[in-house]
């Protein structure tokens, strides 16, 4: 296989998704409250209103530092409205924990994205995000600015536009974060907002099975690939089948080039990963 310019962002799943990525041109962003860190959006927004706070406990203005710790607290109950929808990349190639946690244990597939062009076709609403992890939120540039316009609003105190629309650009924020325990991930994440950007005009959909239901926005990779002048098959780099999986290399390759995809079928490896699972 040739060489791959520039870096790639490897998506881990299973056969069904792959189907649906490929036959449909359909990525699904899943809601990050249904993903492996459950917290990750209230850790985030636990920090950021912690370290807001604590500045004003420290120059002793009581009153805004109860009034901070009262709308952080009110802004939790609101998780579920708030939370963001992602489709999720590692920059780790072939990589054993990838494969167990998300591939249906090394039995799935890996699906090799090019990022320059993820990233051209990554259009607003849509972000293309690269997740931070840290233990302290402090650092973040939104305390600052939540001080500031706490620090500048008149009393009695109360919600402005302005403290509103930058606690939305946090939320929106927390979708980036996670807890430093992930941190081997090396995540990137396709992220839309749907409760921020009001012409995100995709309808969501829910997916049903056994045990619940989940909802989640379908994005339509064909008419990304136009608007970014590209194509889908030039946009995936490499499919790995799985340490684990049974899955026939020629059977796939069949498969690519009946849906059109000669050039993606010559790009067909299978993972050199060890992984055994346990008995």
């Amino acid at each position: 296989m040739a060489a791959i310019d520039g870096r790639i962002l490897y998506h881990y799943t299973d056969f069904t998704a792959l189907d649906g990525i490929l036959s449909n041109s359909e990525l699904r962003l899943n809601n990050i409250l249904n993903m492996n860190d459950a917290s990750e959006m209230v850790l985030f927004m636990n920090g950021l209103g912690k370290a807001v706070a604590d500045r004003f406990w420290k120059t002793g203005d009581i009153s805004r530092a109860k009034w901070t710790e009262k709308i952080f607290s009110e802004e939790k109950e609101k998780e579920f409205v708030y939370s963001a929808y992602a489709a999720c990349f590692s920059c780790y190639r072939d990589d054993a924990a990838q494969w167990e946690r998300y591939a249906n244990k090394g039995r799935g597939v890996c699906i090799a994205f090019r990022e320059n062009l993820l990233k051209k076709m990554a259009i607003e609403p849509l972000s293309l995000e690269t997740v931070y992890y840290q233990d302290n939120v402090g650092e973040h540039e939104l305390v600052e600015t939540l001080f500031h316009l706490i620090e500048n609003n008149i009393k009695p105190l109360g919600m402005t536009p302005e403290i509103r629309e930058t606690l939305n650009h946090a939320w929106a924020a927390s979708a980036a974060f996670k807890h430093p325990s992930f941190a081997s991930e090396k995540e990137v994440r396709l992220v839309v907002s749907p409760f921020e950007q009001g012409y995100f005009n995709v309808q969501p959909r829910y997916h049903i099975s056994k045990e619940r239901i989940k909802k989640y926005y379908p994005v339509n990779l064909q008419k990304l690939c136009q608007l970014a002048a590209t194509k889908l098959e030039d946009v995936v780099a490499e499919l790995i089948i799985g340490p684990e999986s049974t899955q026939s290399v020629p059977i796939l390759q069949d498969y690519l080039k009946d849906l059109g995809y000669r050039k993606m079928a010559e790009r067909v490896t299978h993972s050199a990963c060890p992984l055994r699972q346990r008995i």
